[in-house]
């Protein structure tokens, strides 16, 4: 099947931490699957990256390590458009159009916005409040008609699909395509290694509750060493012991086998034994991907290559859709847009 008889489908990483595990398993992995059968795009988006403060030297590598990691997982940039959001200038500018056809009031509603500006005080970015505007113009900019998401960033989704339903009803109703939530077959929501009932993330400031795609084998198996798991001694698949479920979940995953599989293989067995074995489940997980992350990152004419060319087919892509909104709008187009 020709890349423009499959299905358009989207997915982006923010680079404002080192990935994780949990990264892994949720997304990158997923998307290798994916990208045999769909028309993919894949990017790390930095420019969400700055609604909080970031060390620019720190962005830049992280950014960079993104994109390797990409291909050290197993996206092929021959197929997938992988490029970084600040090389297509299209995303702002379509956020500009979007952003004066959202309302105060359902951006306001965005859960993660409660959240994140909860913490900032008294000086709240404005950037955190249009967050998810900009995320809806990284998706209808590309005709995506699928969106592999995790359980929080649903609202934002569902946001986009109310946008592009009210601009097609004022501009036409073939002006956007409205995506629908992809939910991948495969996929665990992994939690802290140290707070079990959160889920793992790369920007949490205790880097022992998370397993990055950076760490070497040592740190791996330190950190599942020290993870929190429950009372008691038996291993089960229980609501009462969200840190054996945890480790349980990222065995299950990572080896394709049944939980129950796994809890009946851990019969009479100690707590050490699945910490011992998940950990080295995790390091032939993780080894390849960080060795393989480390050669590309020493390389950066080549990772530089593989972003000129992905970019490059994104942009034709995103000015034919700014094209069809600055028609419909009554808007002048910049010469030269196709």
């Amino acid at each position: 099947m020709s890349s423009n008889q499959k299905k358009v489908m989207l997915s982006a990483i923010q680079p404002s931490s080192q990935l994780t595990i949990g990264n892994y398993i949720g997304a990158l992995r997923n998307w290798v699957k994916l990208q045999e059968n769909y028309d993919c795009i894949f990017f790390a988006v930095n420019l969400h990256a700055i609604t909080v403060r970031q060390d620019p030297k720190m962005l830049l590598e992280q950014t960079y390590r993104a994109i390797a990691t990409y291909l050290a997982a197993g996206i092929h940039p021959e197929d997938a458009a992988v490029f970084i959001q600040s090389q297509v200038p299209e995303h702002t500018e379509l956020a500009w159009i979007l952003t004066c056809n959202s309302y105060m009031g359902e951006l306001n509603r965005m859960t993660q916005f409660k959240d994140k500006s909860a913490k900032q005080g008294a000086n709240i970015p404005a950037g955190l409040f249009t967050y998810p505007v900009l995320m809806a113009s990284d998706i209808l900019l590309y005709d995506t008609e699928l969106v592999p998401i995790g359980h929080d960033q649903k609202q934002h989704v569902e946001l986009t699909r109310d946008i592009a339903i009210r601009m097609n009803n004022t501009y036409g109703k073939d002006l956007f395509k409205v995506p629908e939530v992809y939910i991948p077959p495969v996929g665990a929501r992994i939690m802290s290694l140290q707070d079990p009932t959160a889920k793992m993330s790369k920007s949490d400031p205790d880097v022992s509750s998370a397993i990055y795609l950076t760490d070497t084998d040592d740190q791996i198996r330190k950190k599942l060493k020290r993870a929190v798991t429950d009372s008691g001694t038996e291993i089960t698949d229980d609501d009462t012991k969200p840190g054996i479920r945890n480790l349980l979940a990222i065995q299950s995953s990572l080896t394709g086998k049944s939980i129950p599989e796994l809890v009946l293989s851990y019969a009479g067995k100690q707590y050490g034994h699945l910490k011992l074995e998940t950990a080295e489940i995790v390091v032939q997980a993780v080894a390849p991907i960080r060795n393989r992350a480390d050669e590309l990152m020493s390389d950066r004419a080549y990772l530089d290559s593989v972003l000129q060319r992905g970019a490059e087919k994104a942009r034709v892509r995103a000015q034919r859709t700014l094209k069809r909104v600055y028609d419909r709008m009554g808007l002048v187009s910049p010469q030269g847009r196709a």
